[in-house]
């Protein structure tokens, strides 16, 4: 925007202060639903533990939920979004409600057909995706049976986001923020009140993640109803925006998803490890995806249909603020975020899963792994909002490149990582979890390297004071994070009000040293303003 022009100004901001609530907003609701995340993970901690049969739902359940990650969250969103987002700022209605109709009608059809592959050859697919269980018959037998119950959410979770990207579009963060809650409540109440009821406990889980995904589809469907675009589903490859999709979506599912790539890959060569390494792995990266679902995913959600308003209506300037304004937010929350989980790992891990069948040794080896995730978390969380800087502007070759070095950057550091880690002190999977953080900082850089040459994005003033800033603030609550610890004693006898309460106190005490060094550095409030920072 010309800072001349004045006239522009009013619009510009209130735009801004928009992005800020909508993201405010969405990040409030994704809190409310990874807590509940958090509720479920302590619950199947109690009644699966770490044991071969959680393994086995574990993987299951990954399957699904990487494939809608890949697809629905991830390669057709972001193709699916700008696309969407031009025919909103330039077409009439009826053509938005055509384009969805077809759109609605030709995924439901492929989604469909691939569900009823993958439930049909179930035993190929856990073979795939747990090669490692292959040396254990009832183990692999019971992943290919939760593998037929819990595949068919990848159809409905899928339809699910599609619902979810058409209500985004149109500003209606909320609604698809609440969504995953009833994922979460029908977990909790499968493992809670419905699993003891069962021979093999985890059988209840994976009806629970069946029912969950009814329950999400139909709850958007009336909000869509309400924009007037309720789909009526009619197959045509041939239309003009569903090409043009189709188009965008191959390279975007190497751009957007390399991470969940890389973390499928450590649950494939987890399974080759100790029975307890897939369950292990599964309790770190869930914590480690609760600042990167609350604040990354919910910038990232936002800022994509904006960025590509911006691109349709050619505001590159407005387009880089957007942008910078993104990545001084990622910081803000991922440097602090990560420094507590390295310190406070072991702390939270046993506050929330050592109960029932989860064991000292589980949250030991869990520790180690958290620990390795967190160093990535800062990579993480800036992909997130990296890559619609791509995808907004269409542009989906650049992020296949880059895509493919940081893949294949993993798969080297697997090899590099795992075998000693593995052999020396019996922490292979912590290698998987270390080569994971590695390859996304690869990822993150590249892409931020690509924004720059392109001059997509040009950095506004004030960089330095956010870095100094950043070391003084997280000086600040690493120093009192460790004085608490020293304080605290040994949390695996504590009883559990003591570890809540201790865990909280230090938090609390960890959060206002963090924000009084931020305020000490001259950091104010309207600074979280995009047009601010």
């Amino acid at each position: 925007m010309d800072p001349s022009d004045k006239s522009s100004q009013p619009d510009s901001i209130k735009k801004q202060s928009g992005i800020l609530r909508s993201s405010t907003v969405v990040s409030v609701m994704t809190m409310l639903s990874r807590i509940l995340g958090l509720v479920r993970d302590v619950a199947f901690a109690r009644f699966i533990g770490a044991e071969a049969g959680a393994d086995a739902f574990y993987v299951a359940f990954k399957i699904p939920n990487f494939f809608r990650r890949l697809f629905a969250e991830g390669a057709f969103s972001q193709a699916f979004v700008p696309v969407l987002s031009e025919y909103r700022e330039k077409g009439a209605h009826d053509e938005v409600k055509a384009f969805i109709n077809y759109v609605a009608g030709n995924l439901g059809l492929v989604l469909a057909l691939f569900t009823f592959l993958a439930v049909v050859g179930a035993p190929i697919v856990a073979l795939i995706f747990a090669p490692g269980f292959s040396g254990d018959d009832s183990k692999l037998a019971l992943t290919t049976d939760l593998v037929r119950i819990t595949f068919p959410y990848l159809m409905l979770i899928s339809l699910t986001g599609f619902a979810g990207a058409v209500l985004n579009s149109y500003d209606r963060f909320d609604i698809p923020a609440i969504t995953p809650i009833w994922l979460n409540v029908c977990l909790i109440t499968a493992a809670i009140v419905i699993s003891p009821h069962f021979d093999e406990p985890v059988f209840a889980l994976a009806w629970g993640v069946f029912v969950a995904g009814v329950i999400q589809l139909v709850f958007q469907l009336p909000f869509l109803a309400q924009l007037q675009l309720l789909p009526r589903p009619a197959v045509n490859w041939g239309h003009e925006g569903v090409r043009r999709v189709l188009k965008l979506m191959g390279p975007a599912i190497f751009g957007v998803s390399v991470s969940q790539l890389n973390l499928l890959l450590d649950t494939v060569l987890a399974s080759f490890l100790p029975t307890g390494s897939v369950s292990w792995l599964y309790y770190s990266d869930r914590l480690s995806e609760l600042p990167l679902g609350v604040f990354a995913v919910a910038i990232g959600t936002v800022i994509l249909p904006n960025l590509s308003r911006m691109h349709a209506s050619e505001s590159p300037e407005r387009f880089s603020s957007t942008l910078d304004w993104a990545l001084r937010m990622i910081i803000l929350i991922a440097v602090p975020a990560a420094m507590a989980l390295i310190i406070l790992g072991e702390a939270i891990l046993t506050t929330l899963f050592h109960y029932g069948k989860t064991t000292t040794h589980d949250i030991h080896m869990a520790c180690w792994s958290l620990r390795a995730y967190a160093l990535g978390l800062l990579a993480f969380m800036l992909i997130k909002v990296l890559a619609p800087g791509y995808f907004a502007r269409q542009d989906t070759a650049t992020p296949v490149r880059i895509g493919i070095v940081a893949m294949v950057s993993n798969m080297v550091l697997n090899v590099i990582f795992v075998a000693p880690l593995y052999f020396w002190f019996n922490l292979g999977h912590v290698g998987l979890a270390l080569a994971t953080s590695a390859s996304a900082f690869i990822n993150a850089v590249l892409l931020l390297k690509g924004l720059r040459r392109d001059r997509v994005y040009i950095p506004r003033p004030g960089w330095m004071r956010v870095i100094l800033q950043q070391l003084v603030a997280n000086a600040a609550m690493v120093l009192v994070l460790f004085i608490g610890l020293s304080l605290a004693g040994d949390w695996l006898t504590m009883s559990v009000v003591d570890r809540v309460f201790q865990l909280l106190l230090m938090c609390v005490l960890g959060a206002i040293a963090y924000v009084s060094g931020l305020f000490l550095t001259g950091f104010r409030l309207r600074h979280l303003r995009p047009s601010s920072m």
